[in-house]
């Protein structure tokens, strides 16, 4: 409930401060499901939960957690902490509870924010083997621009992925992760080139 008033609450003011359109949600399966983003600001997450009405749960880096007021606002807003350095197992159960409830899970699968001149950084594993061992579609999303506040962006949603037992173990990991970025890229690429002028 408490995720829900404060959606509710800030949809309007969000939807006037940073104007976004929401391109082939649709593509979105129902039930359980993984999104995987580019990470660009430290409001991704806020743009992904503002302009799509489900219930979204979503890691967060470990040290976000430390003050118990605003990490306790996280976590009811569906923030579950991760250590970047080294995943905890019990982080990697909590993921696999969220998905065995058919629920959706956000992974920014570079682990980090990117602040260089590259559309994507090197990827965690964490989505291809999620999407695994729960046996369920990874759909990438894209967010064209870094968000600022009352510039128009655009977020993008491609066709879901689906990865069967022959990615298990490292070497099947790193072809999803390679697959994953691939369509990503595509993605990104398709929804930002210029229209060139007609003759």
């Amino acid at each position: 409930m408490f995720f829900w008033i404060i959606k509710v609450l800030l949809f309007l003011p969000l939807c006037l401060i940073f104007p976004t359109s929401f391109k082939n949600k649709k593509k979105i399966p129902k039930g359980k499901v993984i999104l995987v983003c580019n990470h660009r600001s430290n409001i991704d997450c806020i743009y992904l939960i503002n302009r799509l009405w489900r219930r979204q749960y979503f890691l967060a880096k470990e040290s976000l957690f430390k003050k118990k007021v605003f990490g306790g606002f996280l976590k009811k807003m569906g923030a579950v902490p991760v250590d970047r350095e080294k995943v905890q197992l019990s982080t990697i159960k909590q993921c696999l509870g969220i998905l065995k409830q058919e629920k959706l899970l956000t992974i920014f699968p570079e682990g980090t924010r990117n602040t260089s001149s590259e559309f994507l950084l090197d990827f965690k594993g964490g989505a291809s083997v999620f999407s695994i061992k729960a046996n369920c579609p990874v759909v990438p999303v894209v967010i064209t621009k870094k968000p600022r506040a009352f510039c128009f962006n655009k977020i993008v949603v491609g066709d879901p992925i689906y990865f069967d037992d022959s990615f298990k173990g490292e070497d099947g990991t790193a072809r999803a992760n390679e697959i994953i970025k691939q369509k990503m890229i595509e993605l990104y690429e398709n929804n930002t080139k210029k229209k060139k002028p007609k003759d």
